[in-house]
């Protein structure tokens, strides 16, 4: 199988949708299960509802997932397997306090050397074990050798002995720490391939060293994904609003449109744009560029335009207010100067709203006003201005401005002929 495995702790950043795309896509290729793991053992982070906030946008984004897990129901699990750890020597109970602990750090960084963990209690005799009333964490022998990754986007990367210590696998409270819960969820999911972001590539040699100890043999494979930059070539952190999928969404960025950029970014496709199942059929993840992908809003709204492009007139009108296919060809028109689905709102609005004619065209305007309620139907523009125009006696930019005013609501925009067709049903409505 495959997992997604997300923190119900805050907004999906499109970092992590990225990352649930490519595991679906490949899992799509390999004809595998996708299973989405929540991992909620950090209680104190959580926030209620994240989870199924997660679950709504990946269905939105036609990820198909066959089952959803929660972390926090394999803590017996975990429990379990730090006990056989134990018992096999092969991780030990640590009784140095937090403020001790704090001391060690520090002086380490007084002294300009990486901390590590120096086996304090890895070699306690039985009887201060079993005699030591004082709390204890749980940690896991440092490996011997060196642990080497090989990874489908970063190539072989070797991690020497020196750079893991007995890190702590079980906290003072007997809940697991994050690296021991996901090493023990991806066995007992049996899991082929881990795709995630680079920021966990120092976790994957702890949770080998983990699967080691308890015995694992299966090789899982590794693909981790570079961080996305923002414009100023930075982390794209919670501060910028193009990092929460939640805002690009409230934007009128389609979810296919996103996928697209999503996969587009920092990879080399056959084309610029593309649907997700289409993607199935060419993606590989050693075209993945190991350099970070920089998030560009522009070409987003180019992808997300070239999608709106794409939709049938009905549905697009939907995205407007309307399930009518004329407003939806009208909507088609404005995406010559529109990029997103509030962008398209906002314009298709102003036909329908009251108008704020500025005084200059005011007289003539309400002239106008008068003829079209009274008007008979014109299929074509020409006869329609011409009606307008003999009846009112007015001509040149009084005429054309006021026109476009009263039917389009601005006096820049779409040639007024291709909106008239789409909107000659709707005129009474829009100068009433």
């Amino acid at each position: 199988m495959l997992r997604f495995a997300p923190s119900p702790t805050g907004d999906m950043h499109i970092g992590n949708l990225r990352v649930a795309i490519f595991n679906y896509i490949v899992s799509k290729q390999r004809n595998e299960d996708l299973i989405i793991r929540i991992e909620d053992t950090d209680k104190e982070r959580n926030i209620e509802g994240k989870d199924k906030e997660i679950l709504d946008i990946l269905n939105l984004f036609g990820i198909e997932y066959s089952q959803v897990m929660y972390q926090s129901e394999n803590v017996r699990f975990h429990t379990a397997m730090a006990l056989q750890l134990l018992l096999e020597m092969k991780a030990f109970n640590c009784f140095c306090s937090t403020e001790w602990l704090d001391k060690k750090r520090e002086e380490a960084k007084e002294s300009k050397t990486a901390y590590r963990y120096d086996d304090a209690c890895a070699s306690l005799p039985n009887e201060l074990v079993i005699d030591n009333e004082n709390p204890f964490t749980v940690r896991i022998r440092k490996p011997l050798e060196a642990i080497v990754v090989k990874d489908h986007i970063k190539g072989e990367i070797k991690f020497d002995p020196n750079d893991i210590d007995s890190f702590i696998i079980m906290r003072q409270d007997k809940t697991p720490m994050y690296n021991f819960a996901c090493a023990v969820d991806d066995m007992l999911s049996d899991i082929s391939i881990v795709i995630r972001g680079e920021d966990h590539v120092s976790n994957t040699p702890k949770q080998i060293l983990i699967r080691e100890a308890l015995g694992y043999k299966k090789n899982i494979e590794y693909a981790h994904l570079p961080i996305i930059l923002n414009d100023d070539g930075k982390k794209m952190s919670k501060r910028d609003d193009a990092s929460s999928v939640k805002w690009l969404l409230e934007e009128g960025y389609l979810p296919s449109a996103i996928a697209n950029y999503l996969i587009l970014i920092g990879n080399k496709p056959p084309k610029e744009i593309f649907t997700m199942q289409e993607a199935i059929e060419w993606f590989s993840l050693e075209n993945i560029s190991k350099s970070p992908a920089r998030f560009d809003l522009n070409m987003l709204k180019h992808i997300n335009r070239e999608h709106l492009k794409m939709l049938d007139s009905k549905e697009l009108s939907r995205y407007v207010g309307f399930a009518d296919q004329e407003i939806g060809e009208l909507a088609k028109i404005y995406l010559e100067e529109a990029s997103t689905t509030k962008e398209l709102r906002a314009k298709i609005a102003l036909i329908f709203e009251a108008k704020n004619i500025p005084e200059e065209f005011k007289e003539s305007a309400e002239i106008i006003v008068e003829i079209i309620k009274n008007a008979p139907y014109f299929d074509e523009y020409e006869d329609f201005k011409n009606y307008i125009m003999k009846e009112s006696g007015i001509k040149g930019k009084n005429l054309f401005k006021s026109l476009r005013l009263l039917l389009m609501g601005a006096e820049h925009g779409p040639d007024l002929a291709a909106v008239y067709k789409c909107i000659k049903n709707y005129i009474g409505e829009i100068v009433k």
